[in-house]
C-alpha cells in the first residue's frame, strides 16, 4: 500500500459525524475538489469505496490527501462550499464554478426606503439580511413581504398614485406626507423578523389563515400558507456568512494530553474564505501557550492584523492587546460567539483526530526512526535532539534544544539556552557554545546520549558542531543537518563529510518526522526568544528606577508580566504587592515619562 494511502486510510477512520466541507488535494497538495456533507464521515468514505461514474472514478485517482472544516448545519456547509470553491476554483467543481453569489434582501437607506433582493453588498447603503442559499425562495419571500410590509415599490417617483396603493401595499408617498416613524417601524418589523427576533408576521398570518379557510376563501389561505412556509425556511440564521463587511480573525484553541491546537477562522467581506490550524505541544498554561502564539501570528509570522480579533472566553483581553495591536473582541452571544464556539469545536476535533491516528500509528512512528537509520547507514536513532539558534541581528540571542525518543516529543527532556559567550549574530560561535554546554553536562552528570545530533542548518552548522563533540569532548555522535527550501520548509536531510543529501520519500514517515523535528525546535527557539525579548525590555526600564532591586524587578514581573501592565497600575496596586509607597510613585512617574519620551 502506498504512503498516502495509509495516510488517507487513517483520517477515514477518525472522521467526525459531523456536517461540513472537506477539501481533496493532489500530490502538489493543490486543492482539486471542494464538496459539502450532512455527514462528513459518510460522505468522504464514500469516494474511496465502491463503483463511480467517470469524472467522479477520475478525481478519486488524483486525491493523495483531504481536509475538512466542521460547521453546525447542511446549509452552513453549503454556504461555506460555494465560499471556498471561489477562493481555490478547484478543477473538479466544474458546475459551481462561477460569478454567482447568494443573494441578500435589502432594505435601500432613502427617505422613502425600498425592499429588494441583491447579490452585491455596498457599505452604508441600507440593511443587508441574508445570505439566502436559495435564491428562488428569497425573491418569493420579497414578493410576500411586499404585501405585508407597505414599502415604496417604484424605482423613480411617480406624480400620482399607482396600483399598489389601491391594493394596500405602499402608502403612497408620492401624494401623501409618510412620517419618519412610520418607516421606522416598518423598518424595524421587517428587520426583526429577517433576523429571526420576532414570529410576530409569522403569527399574525397564520391568524389571516385560518381565517380565510373558514371564509372558504381557500385561494387566500393557500397564499398565507405559501407565505409562512417560505419564510419560515428562510429565517434560519446561517453563521458561515454574513452581510458584515468587517474584516475579522476568530481564535478558537483546544488542549489535550500535552498538546494545543490553534484554529484561526479568517472572514473577509463577510465570508469565511480560508482557517490556519496549527499543532503546539504543551510547555507551560495553556493561556500563556496562547498568548504567546497570538503574539507570534501576526508579529512574526506576518499575518495581517485584521480590523477585529475575536478570542474565547477566559483569556485576558489586556495581554493580547500588549502584543496584538487592534480591536480584541470576546463575544458572549449571538452569531459572533457562535463562530467562535465553532472555531473551538473544530480544534477538539482536530486533536481527537491528532490522537487517534497517533493511535493507529505508533508502528509506523518506529518505523520511521528505523528508515532514518537504515537511510544513514547508522543504528536506529531511538534518542533524536535537535538545536535550533533564535536572535535579531544579535539581540538577545537564544538557542533550545529538543529531544525526540521512538519518533515522539520528549518534553522533559528539552532545554532552552541564553547565549552567554558570544556577541554579535554569529550563529557558528552559538552553535558550538550550546552543544558545549549540553553535553558537558551530559557527561557530568551521565545523561543518555542521543543516537542522532539534528541541526537546522548545512555543512557549516555540522562541522561546528562535530569539531566541539569529537576534539572537545571525545564523542562519536552521528550529526545530520536539515535544509530548508524558499519557502522555509524542510527540503533535505544532510549527513557525511560533505554534507551529501540522503534520499528519502518526501511523503514517507520518515521525512514527514524530520519535519516535526524542525519545525518544533524552530517553534521552540522562536518562542524562547520572544519570551526573552520581552523581559529584556521591561526589566532594562525597572533598572533605571532607584529602589528597585532583583527581588523586586522580579516580583514586578511575575506580578504585572508586560511594562503596559505596570504603567497602567494604581498606585494602591503596587503597594498591594509590597512596592513602598514612594517607590511605587517613582515606578509610574519613571515609566510615564519614557512613554511621553518615545512619543
Amino acid at each position: 500500500m502506498e504512503e498516502y494511502e495509509v495516510r488517507i486510510k487513517h483520517k477515514l477512520a477518525v472522521l467526525p459525524m459531523e456536517p461540513g466541507c472537506y477539501l481533496m488535494k493532489d500530490r502538489q497538495n493543490e486543492i482539486i475538489y471542494v464538496g459539502k456533507a450532512k455527514n462528513l464521515r459518510n460522505r468522504v468514505r464514500s469516494y474511496f469505496t465502491g463503483a463511480h461514474d467517470e469524472k467522479t472514478t477520475r478525481l478519486v485517482a488524483e486525491i493523495r490527501d483531504f481536509e475538512f472544516i466542521v460547521t453546525s448545519t447542511e446549509i452552513e456547509s453549503l454556504l461555506l462550499e460555494l465560499t471556498l470553491i471561489k477562493k481555490h476554483y478547484p478543477r473538479y467543481n466544474i458546475m459551481l464554478k462561477d460569478d454567482k453569489s447568494y443573494p441578500f434582501i435589502k432594505i435601500t437607506k432613502e427617505k422613502h426606503p425600498r425592499l429588494f433582493v441583491t447579490r452585491q453588498v455596498k457599505k452604508n447603503t441600507g440593511k443587508y439580511f441574508g445570505p439566502y442559499p436559495n435564491a428562488y425562495a428569497a425573491q418569493e419571500t420579497k414578493k410576500l413581504l411586499d404585501r405585508i410590509i407597505p414599502f415604496r415599490k417604484c424605482n423613480k417617483m411617480p406624480d400620482r398614485l399607482c396600483l399598489y396603493y389601491h391594493i394596500g401595499q405602499c402608502l403612497g408617498p408620492c401624494v401623501y406626507d409618510v412620517e419618519e416613524r412610520e418607516y421606522q417601524e416598518m423598518i424595524q418589523t421587517v428587520s426583526q423578523f429577517l433576523n429571526g427576533e420576532d414570529t410576530t408576521i409569522v403569527e399574525d398570518l397564520k391568524v389571516k389563515m385560518a381565517e380565510a379557510s373558514e371564509a372558504l376563501n381557500f385561494e387566500q389561505a393557500k397564499e398565507y400558507r405559501d407565505l409562512i412556509s417560505h419564510v419560515e425556511s428562510l429565517m434560519f440564521k446561517q453563521k458561515m456568512m454574513t452581510a458584515d463587511m468587517t474584516v475579522r480573525d476568530i481564535f478558537g484553541y483546544s488542549v489535550d494530553k500535552g498538546w494545543m491546537c490553534v484554529q484561526v477562522f479568517f472572514i473577509r467581506q463577510g465570508n469565511l474564505i480560508e482557517r490556519n490550524v496549527t499543532m503546539i505541544p504543551l510547555m507551560e498554561d495553556p493561556k500563556d501557550a496562547f498568548y504567546n502564539f497570538i503574539g507570534q501570528f501576526y508579529q512574526l509570522d506576518q499575518h495581517i492584523l485584521p480590523g477585529e480579533v475575536h478570542i474565547q472566553p477566559g483569556l485576558d483581553i489586556d495581554v493580547i492587546r500588549s502584543v496584538v495591536d487592534t480591536k480584541i473582541v470576546q463575544p458572549v452571544r449571538g452569531k459572533k460567539r457562535e463562530m467562535v464556539d465553532l472555531a473551538v469545536k473544530n480544534a477538539d476535533i482536530a486533536l481527537s483526530n491528532k490522537f487517534e491516528i497517533i493511535k493507529r500509528d505508533e508502528s509506523r512512528t518506529i518505523k520511521a526512526i528505523e528508515e532514518i537509520g537504515e537511510a544513514m547507514g547508522i543504528p536506529t536513532p531511538i534518542r533524536i535532539e535537535a538545536f535550533d539558534n533564535s536572535n535579531i541581528q544579535g539581540v538577545d540571542p537564544v538557542a533550545a534544544m529538543i529531544s525526540f525518543v521512538d519518533g515522539k516529543p520528549s518534553k522533559k527532556d528539552y532545554r532552552k539556552y541564553k547565549i552567554k559567550t558570544v556577541s554579535g549574530p554569529d550563529d557558528y560561535r552559538s552553535m558550538a557554545e550550546v552543544v558545549r554546554r549540553r553535553y558537558t553536562r551530559v557527561l557530568r552528570e551521565q545523561l543518555p546520549l542521543p543516537d542522532l545530533i539534528i541541526v537546522d542548518g548545512g555543512k557549516g552548522h555540522m562541522n561546528v558542531v562535530l569539531s566541539v563533540l569529537q576534539d572537545e569532548l571525545g564523542l562519536d555522535i552521528p550529526v545530520a543537518g536539515l535544509k530548508k527550501n524558499a519557502k522555509h520548509q524542510t527540503a533535505e536531510l544532510l549527513y557525511g563529510d560533505n554534507a551529501d543529501i540522503i534520499p528519502l520519500d518526501k511523503k514517507g514517515q520518515a521525512f514527514y518526522l524530520l519535519q516535526r523535528i524542525q519545525d518544533e525546535v524552530h517553534r521552540f527557539a522562536i518562542s524562547f526568544h520572544r519570551q526573552t525579548r520581552q523581559k529584556t525590555g521591561l526589566q532594562s526600564q525597572l533598572d533605571t528606577i532607584p529602589g528597585i532591586g532583583p527581588k523586586r524587578k522580579k516580583q514586578l514581573i511575575k506580578h504585572f508580566g508586560s511594562t503596559k501592565r505596570i504603567k497602567e497600575a494604581k498606585q494602591e496596586e503596587l503597594t498591594a504587592i509590597g512596592i513602598p509607597k514612594a517607590t511605587a510613585s517613582l515606578i509610574l512617574e519613571t515609566l510615564n515619562e519614557e512613554t511621553e519620551k518615545q512619543s
